[in-house]
């Protein structure tokens, strides 16, 4: 047998011929996750088509950053992205190098481009190899130069050509996803995940206008515009804005019961933090520590801070390509500074001066850190007794079927079908209603990616109920432990918290107390874009040659029309769903609703109407707003 097994080995072909070489276009579109992080249809804010956005636009902002060109605008009309700025136009000898040869820029100088977000060459070269059309057009001193491109190969190039028309210097960039098979496949674009980045770009450059589809963005008090518009509760004290030569903070207290943080480096949302953003976090607790001199818990003052800070590195150092992280420990890379020094000595100094000349915040803020120390306290039996179950349960949860990979985990997690994913990113775990659900995801999930985490019947409405819920409560202390965020997001162990319940009205419902818990004690986790729904099929229509399963009633209607003597089936439960047919729902064809927070929401009303003690109110809305379609009932009967 051992015989058998070397003969089979060895008689793959491996020589001279084995060995290829890509170009930099067709690298990019062998491996886009190492570009642009993940694909994506367009459905959540992370996806692929957004970063190609992102990549445009960066350079526009970096000739703003060196003082060239105030205004940028940005088109989106069916699935044409134009991105338009006035900076000083790249260089036309070297435009279509620019936009199609890797490691090619005119960045690597730090003498033209000190503190820029694209360093490494890649940005627009990604979007030229993943679009259909790319084109690139470049004024500069009354000449101009226009290339176009198909999927990074060069269509067309006009040469170096006199103009005297009317547009003004600048660069333009224009593209089309590609929708190829493997790569964009029936992507759209969501105008409010371009209108927040977008936002989060005037925020950081005061004195820039960002126009998209002919709607204006833009900011004059930068990261104190980014908390009054972003924040989702009402702050406890007026918001403390401080800046200085390459650091830019806000902070405030509010009565939410954890602390949350926005973080920037050199324009760049950085939404999984980095060295900078966990500086700021230890800073603000130490100096606020130091002037009051009470001896508080590091805790008790940073419940319930919501904070922003935005800094600029000379060449910084991200985990990704995707640059949600910063990477960087120190401000340069010929080191001198530490990137925490940097940051604590500004805190330090800036945050202590201010507090000794606002005596009516700090009042507020020292009412805010005792009530917390009042409650942590009250707490503190029921939290060791939960901390001590939870550390028993992380070994042996019987609520949790655990995964291999974590978002937390230190290294980079390759996938071995593509080197160049990060597993890390995929890591994810879905809350189910009982144990028959989470069987059926169980048996079909990724066991590398995909943990479950099963609920006992309906948990418990926390609405209104203090965070000593979250301990006392079995099933709350168990997810909070295996979610791993008592402390905050920096050790969350998967990217993605899905709620998995049936399309029914207790699944519904269980749906909504999930959401009410994580909005109340958690509220950072949906704020930073981690909470989903899962979609799962309603029905199945099949016939003896196929098999079609439906999401809505109109997909459903579509089926059976096409569909000759259809079987219909309708799904009421995730566990009425065998194993085999479960694992086409969450595998690559997996639809996710993400949930979104914005301030526009009025969470605390919301959840205060459908959560709080207002029964009768809640029954009469319903009365008055219920909707009985005899037509299609009959209809159903029927059939």
């Amino acid at each position: 047998m051992a015989e058998d097994l070397h003969i089979q080995q060895s008689s793959v072909a491996y020589g001279d011929e084995n060995i290829i070489h890509l170009d930099d276009m067709e690298h990019i579109r062998r491996r886009p996750g190492m570009y642009i992080g993940k694909l994506g249809d367009g459905s959540h804010s992370d996806d692929g088509i957004y970063v190609l956005i992102k990549e445009s636009i960066d350079n526009s902002i970096d000739e703003f950053r060196m003082g060239e060109g105030k205004v940028i605008e940005v088109d989106v009309q069916d699935g044409h992205v134009r991105v338009r700025d006035y900076g000083r136009g790249i260089p036309l000898g070297k435009l279509v190098e620019v936009v199609s040869m890797l490691n090619t820029g005119g960045k690597y100088d730090s003498k033209a481009f000190k503190k820029s977000v694209g360093l490494n060459g890649v940005g627009t070269k990604a979007v030229n190899a993943l679009s259909s059309f790319f084109a690139v057009q470049s004024f500069r001193e009354g000449k101009t130069r226009r290339a176009e491109f198909s999927q990074g190969k060069l269509t067309s190039d006009t040469g170096i050509l006199d103009y005297s028309g009317t547009e003004k210097r600048g660069t333009i960039i224009e593209f089309v996803p590609d929708n190829s098979k493997g790569l964009f496949e029936n992507y759209k674009f969501r105008d409010d995940y371009i209108e927040e980045l977008l936002r989060n770009y005037a925020y950081l450059n005061t004195g820039l206008t960002l126009i998209y589809n002919g709607h204006k963005y833009t900011s004059r008090n930068g990261l104190l515009d980014l908390l009054t518009e972003n924040m989702t509760v009402e702050p406890l004290y007026p918001i403390i804005h401080l800046k200085g030569e390459d650091i830019e903070i806000a902070l405030t207290h509010t009565d939410q019961n954890s602390d949350e943080y926005y973080s920037f480096v050199n324009g760049q949302h950085t939404i999984q933090g980095g060295t900078h953003q966990t500086a700021y976090r230890e800073a603000i607790g130490r100096t606020i520590k130091e002037f009051f001199n009470k001896n508080q818990d590091l805790a008790d003052i940073r419940n319930g801070v919501v904070g922003a800070i935005a800094i600029n590195v000379e060449e910084p150092v991200f985990e990704s390509q995707t640059k949600v992280k910063l990477g960087s420990k120190d401000m340069s890379p010929s080191g001198g500074v530490s990137v925490n020094k940097f940051v604590n000595d500004f805190v330090k100094q800036q945050l202590d001066n201010f507090l000794h000349k606002h005596p009516e915040i700090t009042e507020v803020m020292l009412q805010k850190i005792q009530d917390s120390e009042k409650e942590r306290k009250a707490i503190a039996g029921v939290t060791k007794a939960a901390r001590e179950r939870a550390k028993k349960n992380l070994v042996n949860n019987p609520k949790l079927r655990d995964c291999q990979i974590h978002l937390n985990d230190t290294k980079p997690v390759k996938s071995a079908k593509d080197a160049d994913d990060d597993l890390r990113l995929e890591s994810c775990i879905f809350i189910t209603e009982g144990l028959s659900a989470s069987g059926s995801i169980t048996k079909s999930r990724d066991v590398r990616t995909q943990a479950v985490f099963s609920l006992r019947g309906k948990p418990l409405n926390s609405y209104g109920l203090s965070k000593s819920v979250v301990y006392e409560n079995e099933e709350f202390n168990c997810l909070q432990s295996a979610l791993n965020i008592e402390d905050g997001l920096d050790e969350l162990r998967y990217n993605k918290v899905i709620i998995a319940t049936d399309a029914d009205v207790d699944g519904m419902h269980i749906r909504l107390l999930m959401l009410t818990f994580f909005l109340q004690f958690f509220p950072d986790l949906v704020k930073k874009g981690h909470v989903y729904i899962l979609q799962t099929p309603l029905f199945r229509v099949k016939d003896k040659t196929q098999t079609r399963y439906c999401y809505s009633e109109e997909e459903r209607l579509a089926a059976i029309n096409e569909i000759k003597n259809p079987e219909i089936t309708r799904f009421k439960g995730l566990g009425e769903i065998s194993p085999d047919e479960f694992k086409g729902f969450i595998g690559a064809g997996i639809r996710l609703d993400q949930v979104m927070l914005r301030k526009e929401d009025k969470v605390s009303e919301l959840l205060n109407y459908y959560m709080g003690k207002n029964t009768t109110e809640r029954q009469q809305f319903i009365i008055d707003n219920l909707v009985v379609e005899e037509d299609a009932v009959e209809g159903e009967m029927e059939e």
